[in-house]
C-alpha cells in the first residue's frame, strides 16, 4: 500500500508544506540491498574511560569494511557515532555521554545510525554501576527521538567474559560473535525500521559465516504464515541469504503459499497448526525431508477484533490457539524429537499490542504478551542445549490488513513513531533475519521491536 502523505513530502511542494506548517516529516529510509556497504559514510567511535569493549567494536567494524574516523581530525559528517559505554560505574560519570554526543548532534548523516553500549545492569559489581548502565536506556530512547532525518538510536548491552565481578577487554568467543552480528545488523539498512531499542548479546553458541551475505548458506528454516504479507516477504529474504526455506502455511492459502514457494526455490508445506495431528505432522515432514530445522519462525497468527464485552468465546478461543498455544506445541513437539540441533534458533513474531494492548483485541494482545512470556521462559531453559529464542514485535506495517484501516486511524498509526512513517513487510523479515543468523545464537531472550520506535509502549 503507497503511502501518499509521505510521497507527497518528497516533493518540493511537499517540503514547503511541511516546513511552512510544522507537518510530520517522514524521510526516506535507507533500506538494504545487496552488496551495499554497511554505512553511507565513517563511524565515529568514543568510549567512556575504562570501558572493555572500544577494541573488539572497531576489530568487528574493520572487519566489517567500515571506516574509522579519526577523533582528533576535522570534523565531517558521520554515517554513524558508536561509544563505548560500559566504563561508567557511577551516576557522575554519566558526563562523558554528554561530551561525546552534544557536538555531534548534527553531524550524522541521513539515516545514520547511532548505537551505545553498556554493561547488562545485572552483571554490575554495584549499585551504583547499575544505576548508571540503566540510566543508557533513557540517552538512547531520547536520541532516536530527537537527531530526525531517518537516524535509529540502539542500546546494546554485552555480557562479561566471566561472572559478575569479571572485568578487561577480552569476551568469549560467542559473545564476539554475535556483538559482530548484531552490530552488522544496526549498521545497515536492515535495520531500516527499528530505532530505539535495547538488545542483549550474551554467551552462547553462535559461529561466523563463511560468506556474511549469505549468512544461513545451507540451513533449513521453518516459517509459518508463508504465504502472505509478512510471511512472504520473510520467506524471500531469508532465501536471498541462503536458507533452504520450508514455507507453511493453512490449505485455503495453497495457490498463494506454492506461488511463494516456487519464486524462492523452496518447499510448501499446507497445514492448519491447529489441527490435533498438526505438531506430528510437521516433525515427521522435517525428519523425513531434512533430517533437521535449524531455524523455526513462528509467523502464523490471526485476528478476530472485538471489544471484550462484545467478544464471543469463538473469537477468543481461535486467536489464543493460533497466535500462541500452537507455538507452544511446535516447540514441544521439536524439541522432544531434537529436530532443532546445538545451534538452532526459535524466532516469533510478537506485537506492540502485546507490549501496550489496543483496543478491540484483547484477544489478540494476550497472545501476542504470551509470546513475549513465551521467550521470556524459554530462553534461560534452553540455554544449555545452546538453541536461542527470541521475538520481534512489529508496530504499524505497511500490509493489506492495515490497508483496511479506516483512513484517519491509519494516518495516526503511520505517524505515531520517530520515524513519522509506517514500516515495510521486509522491515520485520530483515529483523527476523538477523535473528536466525548462526552468528546470532548468543543473542537470545530478546523482543526487538519494528516500529520506527513507536510512542505507542514506549
Amino acid at each position: 500500500m503507497t503511502d501518499r502523505y509521505a510521497s507527497f513530502v518528497q516533493s518540493a511542494a511537499g517540503r514547503a508544506l511541511v516546513k511552512r506548517l510544522g507537518l510530520p516529516d517522514p524521510p526516506r529510509l535507507r533500506r538494504h540491498h545487496p552488496g551495499d556497504p554497511l554505512l553511507a559514510g565513517p563511524a565515529l567511535l568514543g568510549a567512556a574511560t575504562g570501558g572493555r569493549l572500544a577494541e573488539p567494536i572497531a576489530e568487528i567494524l574493520t572487519a566489517a569494511g567500515v571506516e574509522l574516523a579519526d577523533p582528533a581530525a576535522t570534523p565531517q559528517r558521520y554515517g554513524a557515532l558508536l561509544f563505548d559505554a560500559t566504563g561508567i560505574t557511577d551516576s557522575t560519570e554519566l558526563r562523558q555521554l554528554y561530551d561525546f554526543f552534544h557536538p555531534q548532534a548534527r553531524a550524522v548523516l541521513p539515516s545514520g545510525r547511532v548505537i551505545v553500549l553498556g554493561t547488562p545492569p545485572q552483571e554490575c559489581a554495584t549499585p551504583r554501576e547499575a544505576t548508571a548502565q540503566r540510566a543508557l536506556e533513557g540517552l538512547v530512547r531520547s536520541i532516536g527521538k530527537e537527531f530526525g532525518r531517518g537516524t535509529t538510536a540502539q542500546l546494546v548491552y554485552v555480557t562479561r567474559a566471566g561472572n559478575a565481578a569479571a572485568d578487561g577487554p577480552d569476551l568469549s568467543a560467542g559473545t564476539h560473535t554475535g556483538l559482530a552480528s548484531t552490530l552488522r545488523f544496526i549498521l545497515s539498512g536492515r535495520s531500516a525500521y527499528v530505532s530505539g531499542q535495547v538488545i542483549r548479546v550474551g554467551g552462547g553458541a553462535a559461529s561466523t559465516p563463511a560468506d556474511w551475505d549469505r549468512p544461513l548458506d545451507g540451513q533449513v528454516v521453518l516459517v509459518t504464515g508463508a504465504a502472505r504479507g509478512i510471511g512472504a516477504a520473510l520467506a524471500k529474504v531469508l532465501a536471498r541469504d541462503g536458507a533452504k526455506v520450508v514455507a507453511l502455511d493453512i490449505p485455503a492459502a495453497g495457490d498463494a503459499l506454492a506461488a511463494v514457494a516456487n519464486d524462492i526455490g523452496g518447499t510448501a508445506v499446507q497445514l492448519d497448526l491447529t489441527a490435533p495431528d498438526a505438531p506430528t505432522r510437521l516433525a515427521e515432514h522435517l525428519a523425513s525431508r531434512h533430517g533437521r530445522v535449524e531455524v523455526v519462525v513462528h509467523n502464523a497468527g490471526i485476528t478476530r477484533d472485538k471489544t471484550l464485552g462484545r467478544m464471543d468465546a469463538d473469537r477468543w478461543d481461535q486467536v489464543i490457539d493460533v497466535n500462541l498455544s500452537s507455538q507452544e506445541r511446535i516447540n514441544d513437539m521439536l524439541l522432544e524429537r531434537e529436530l532443532i540441533p546445538a545451534g538452532g534458533r526459535i524466532i516469533s513474531v510478537s506485537s506492540i499490542a502485546g507490549i501496550a494492548g489496543n483496543r478491540g483485541q484483547t484477544n489478540y494482545a494476550t497472545s501476542k504478551a504470551g509470546v513475549i512470556g513465551l521467550v521470556d521462559s524459554l530462553a534461560p531453559a534452553l540455554r544449555a542445549r545452546g538453541i536461542s529464542v527470541n521475538a520481534v514485535a512489529p508496530g504499524f506495517i505497511e500490509t493489506r490488513l492495515t490497508a483496511r484501516i479506516p483512513l484517519v486511524v491509519r494516518e495516526a498509526g503511520r505517524r505515531m513513531n520517530s520515524l513519522a512513517q509506517g514500516g515495510l513487510p521486509v522491515d520485520v523479515a530483515e529483523t527476523i533475519g538477523w535473528l536466525a543468523w548462526p552468528a546470532s545464537g548468543a543473542v537470545s531472550g530478546n523482543v526487538v521491536r519494528v516500529c520506527g520506535q513507536s510512542l505507542l509502549g514506549a
